[in-house]
């Protein structure tokens, strides 16, 4: 029996995806908003 098999690296593959999913939907609207701010219309003179 090896200590890490495929597998083991297959689930954590897995997981951190699953982890960074939850993060970035928990997080999404504030990201958003600070890479790229609600455009404004000029004002005309």
């Amino acid at each position: 029996m090896k200590l890490f098999k495929t597998d083991l690296f297959r689930n954590f593959a897995i997981g951190f995806a699953a982890g960074a999913l939850l993060v970035g939907l928990q997080a999404g609207p504030d990201i958003v908003g600070a890479i790229a701010p609600s455009a404004e219309a000029a004002q005309v003179q």
